[in-house]
C-alpha cells in the first residue's frame, strides 16, 4: 500500500536527524516542494540557524503558517521501542521524534498547500511559510529575527497559524488561541560565608532569602481573566552551599519564573518581586529574561476559520485555550497578526516513543486546506 502524500512528506523529515539547531535537510525538502508550486523562498541564516520564508502572492490579507525542524534530543535510543529517527507505523501509529512536534504539522501543510493551490492558482493574498530550526533551542537567531527583518521592511501577517501540538485527545479539539507570558529571575543572594560554629561571623544567605521564597510562593498576583488563568510563580533551582556540612555559603542562586496573565506586565512583576527581597532585607543581584510577552486572539476571522474547519471536518466543537508553555507566536502576535496554534495531539511530545496517529494527519491536512478555503478561496 503505498504511502498518502502526507504520510510519506512525514516520514521523510522524521529520517533526518534535526535535532536542535541542526536542520539537517529538512528545510530544503520543504522549499523545493513549495518553489515548484510558486512560492517565492528566501534563506534568512542567522548565526548557526536555518530559517526561511516563504511566500506566494504580493497582496493582503497574508495567512502565514509558522514552524519549525527542530526536534529535542532522543535521549537514550535504546530506551526507544524502534529507532527515533527511524520512522516506524505500527497500530495506526506513525513513531518517531518529531512525529507530533512538529514534522506532522509541516508535512501537512505543504501536501494542503499544495492541493489548494492546484484548485485556486489566483487565490486571494498571499500565502506563506515562516520555518525555523531554533524553536526548541535558545530562540535567539530563529522566529523572532525572521520577525524583525520583516517589520523592518514593514512586510506583515495577518493572520498565522503555529502548527504546535495544540489538540488533547482528538485532533482539533483544542485551539490554543493566546500564550501567558514567560518571565525569569535569576538571583544571587549574597552573604558572608565562614564556618557554621561562629555564627555572630557570618550571615547565611540562605536564612535570608528563605523567608522571602515563602512570601513569593504564596503571593496573589493577580486573578486571571476570561481567557488566562491567575499568574503563577514557581521556583525551578536553588543551588547553594560548598557541600561541606560545617560551611555557611557565602551566597545561594535561585532561578524562578513567572508565567503571566494580561492582567499584569512584565514591569510590574518585576517591582514585586524585588520590593519582596527588598523587605526581608536580603542582599542580592538578579539578572532578568523576557521570554515573551502574552498575547491573544480573540474571536475573528482566523479564530472563526479554524473553528468552522474542525467542525465541518471532525464535527466537533472546539476549545480555545491559553494553556500551557510558550511558542513561537509570541514573536509574531506583538506584529498584530492573529495568531492561533492548531496541530495533532500533545500527549508524546518530549517523549520517548513520540508518535502521532497516522489519521491525524490526513484530518489535519484536510483541515489545513479547508482554512485556507474558507479565508483565500
Amino acid at each position: 500500500m503505498t504511502d498518502s502524500a502526507t504520510l510519506a512528506l512525514t516520514k521523510d523529515l522524521i529520517s533526518r536527524a534535526s535535532v536542535t539547531p541542526v536542520d539537517a535537510g529538512c528545510q530544503e525538502v520543504m522549499i523545493a516542494r513549495l518553489e515548484a508550486i510558486g512560492f517565492v523562498v528566501e534563506r534568512m541564516r542567522f548565526g548557526e540557524v536555518d530559517n526561511f520564508w516563504a511566500r506566494r502572492g504580493d497582496q493582503h490579507p497574508v495567512l502565514t503558517f509558522a514552524g519549525h525542524t527542530d526536534v529535542v534530543p532522543s535521549g537514550p535510543e535504546a530506551n526507544w521501542d524502534t529507532p527515533p529517527f527511524e520512522p516506524t507505523e505500527k497500530d495506526g501509529y506513525l513513531y518517531g521524534r518529531g512525529a507530533a512536534d512538529m514534522k506532522g504539522s509541516l508535512a501537512a501543510w505543504v501536501v494542503a498547500l499544495e492541493r489548494f493551490i492546484d484548485q485556486h492558482p489566483d487565490h486571494k493574498g498571499s500565502l506563506a511559510l515562516l520555518i525555523t530550526s531554533d524553536e526548541e533551542g535558545p530562540f535567539v537567531d530563529g522566529t523572532t529575527r525572521v520577525v524583525d527583518a520583516l517589520e523592518a521592511r514593514n512586510e506583515k501577517m495577518d493572520w498565522c497559524i503555529v502548527g504546535e501540538p495544540s489538540s488533547s485527545n482528538k485532533v482539533g479539539d483544542t485551539i490554543k488561541n493566546g500564550r501567558r507570558g514567560s518571565l525569569t529571575a535569576e538571583i544571587t543572594a549574597k552573604g558572608i560565608q565562614g564556618h557554621v560554629a561562629y555564627p555572630h561571623l557570618v550571615d547565611n544567605p540562605i536564612h535570608k532569602v528563605a523567608p522571602a521564597l515563602a512570601e513569593l510562593a504564596h503571593t496573589e498576583w493577580d486573578q486571571g481573566n476570561d481567557f488566562f488563568p491567575p499568574t503563577s510563580f514557581q521556583v525551578a533551582n536553588i543551588n547553594g552551599g560548598t557541600g561541606a556540612s560545617n560551611v555557611v555559603p557565602g551566597q545561594v542562586k535561585i532561578q524562578c519564573n513567572f508565567r503571566y496573565s494580561t492582567e499584569v506586565t512584565a514591569d510590574q512583576l518585576v517591582q514585586r518581586l524585588e520590593a519582596i527581597l527588598d523587605s526581608h532585607q536580603v542582599d542580592y543581584d538578579i539578572n532578568w529574561t523576557y521570554n515573551g510577552l502574552p498575547f491573544l486572539t480573540a474571536a475573528g476571522e482566523l479564530v472563526d476559520a479554524c473553528q468552522a474547519a474542525i467542525m465541518q471536518l471532525t464535527d466537533q466543537q472546539t476549545e480555545l485555550s491559553t494553556a500551557g508553555g510558550t511558542s513561537d507566536g509570541r514573536f509574531i502576535a506583538p506584529t498584530g497578526a492573529q495568531v492561533v496554534e492548531l496541530g495533532p495531539c500533545n500527549a508524546t511530545i518530549h517523549k520517548l516513543n513520540e508518535c502521532v496517529k497516522v489519521a491525524d494527519l490526513e484530518t489535519l491536512t484536510d483541515i489545513y486546506a479547508d482554512i485556507m478555503q474558507r479565508l483565500l478561496a
